[in-house]
């Protein structure tokens, strides 16, 4: 007997391949008429391009009428982190989402997305457009890659090609994790080194003695493999010339992030003087402008920047011949996209960052993965990815826990002890302490800290109504 229950939503998005269908919740459609019900060709699956004869045959004269946008759908999606590094990054941040746009054009193109989930007055501004309307996207990241997917579909060349010239045809990848306990620090080394990674990135924290960490990361590191310090604009009472001076006595230390405020560009100038690593500028103050002219930083970083923003700092970068990476978080779409603007923007060259690396799955078939280092760019049209309609089916309805506030039991090697309540939704707390205004603290205390769950006991629920009444517990 055959069971009757309601379609998921993926079936009803792979239904649309048959037949019309109504509005819906997760689709934007649009006519002359208004809002109405729209179809796909029959047959055509996501990421797939017509032939000019299919097309033709399909839907006459959809070869000659201009390419529009007709509908667009979003799904949201929660992702799993790989299961070595579940624990620090769910309790920093708890489950990741984010969601994934498909574009359908009256040809029966279909780009991909990816991103946050983007107001509905802003999809709109994309319904009834050419994608080539969209060349420079100053709307929407990740809308624009979508656009970007569609505009190299439709003109059956790989998306690189629509920035320009190709620099290179391998982009450098870091690695990404959270600050945490040295051994832990030590087995993200091992295991990204062991997938093809060269560098890896982390955002310092004072709860953490980073002397120990990279001790413990240099130990087991193999030959060129760097790690990118952040620090987040700074926020603990270290002299950071002294401190960028010892770090920078390591083997593995490739580059300083955002050592310094922001806003204190002339610190920035004679701190590239003093330093003998390079002086990564992300959050630049001027917008990546007059900074780079006064050469404040060795290298710069543009984050989540739109695609027409990225285009014009990429012409100053070139113009001063300064290297600068994209750091856009999302999976292999994302991974894609910047893969394809690093390959085409003359200065891009240093090692950019997407944290894709961390998850467990995603919803494309294609995995780019390092050799050396390295990404290959892809060379099919648009960004060349094709969705994984399982994947995204299971991920729109994977439903995990959230991880509840914890707290931070730090212990000093006088014996002092220190707790703090960490909140996943308040993540900055975790490398930005000082924003709560509680207590000086250093990058190089002699610090243990562990991650305190709620055990259920009488000791764990007495400690944090204290932390609550009192903002910090310092005790001996």
């Amino acid at each position: 007997m055959r069971e009757n229950r309601t379609p998921s939503r993926l079936e009803q998005v792979r239904s649309r391949n048959q037949a019309s269908r109504p509005n819906h919740r997760r689709r934007f459609l649009t006519s002359t008429a208004g809002w109405l019900a729209s179809a796909a060709l029959p047959g055509i699956s996501l990421g797939q391009v017509v032939p000019a004869e299919a097309a033709q045959a399909r839907s006459p004269g959809s070869m000659t009428r201009p390419l529009r946008i007709k509908h667009i759908e979003w799904i949201d999606i929660t992702l799993e982190y790989e299961d070595w590094i579940a624990y620090q990054l769910n309790h920093y941040y708890g489950p990741i989402r984010r969601t994934v746009y498909i574009v359908h054009t009256n040809s029966g193109l279909h780009g991909l997305g990816e991103g946050s989930r983007e107001p509905r007055e802003v999809i709109g501004k994309y319904m009834e457009t050419n994608p080539f309307d969209w060349i420079g996207d100053e709307t929407s990241l990740p809308l624009g890659m979508a656009m970007y997917d569609l505009m190299g579909k439709a003109a059956g060349v790989p998306v690189y090609k629509l920035f320009g010239q190709k620099y290179r045809s391998w982009v450098p990848v870091g690695s990404w994790t959270v600050s945490t306990h040295p051994k832990r620090m030590a087995e993200a080394v091992q295991k990204y080194a062991a997938r093809g990674y060269t560098w890896l990135k982390y955002h310092l924290s004072p709860f953490e003695n980073v002397i120990e960490q990279l001790e413990a990361m240099q130990a087991v590191a193999p030959e060129g493999f760097k790690i990118h310090f952040d620090f987040t604009m700074g926020g603990t009472d270290d002299h950071v010339p002294d401190l960028l001076e010892k770090l920078a006595s390591y083997r593995i230390v490739g580059c300083f992030e955002d050592p310094l405020n922001e806003k204190d560009l002339p610190a920035y100038i004679e701190m590239r003087q003093r330093s003998r690593l390079p002086i990564v500028l992300h959050h630049s103050p001027l917008g990546a402008t007059q900074e780079v002219v006064m050469r404040a930083a060795d290298a710069y970083m543009l984050g989540h920047s739109k695609i027409g923003d990225a285009i014009r700092r990429a012409g100053l970068f070139a113009a001063a011949n300064v290297p600068f990476m994209i750091q856009n978080v999302g999976g292999h779409i994302t991974r894609a996209m910047t893969v394809h603007m690093q390959a085409a923007f003359p200065t891009a060259s240093f090692h950019f960052h997407c944290d894709a690396e961390t998850w467990k799955s995603d919803v494309v078939k294609e995995r780019l993965e390092p050799i050396n280092g390295f990404i290959r760019v892809p060379e099919a049209p648009g960004l060349g990815v094709t969705l994984d309609w399982a994947e995204l089916k299971r991920l729109s309805e994977l439903k995990l826990p959230e991880q509840p506030k914890w707290i931070i039991k730090s212990r000093f090697k006088n014996g002092t002890k220190m707790y703090n309540i960490a909140d996943p939704k308040n993540s900055i707390f975790m490398v930005r302490p000082d924003r709560k205004r509680l207590i000086p603290m250093s990058y190089v205390s002699p610090i243990t800290t562990e991650y305190w769950d709620n055990d259920g006991t009488a000791a764990y629920q007495e400690m944090f109504a204290r932390i609550e009444r009192e903002g910090m517990v310092l005790e001996r």
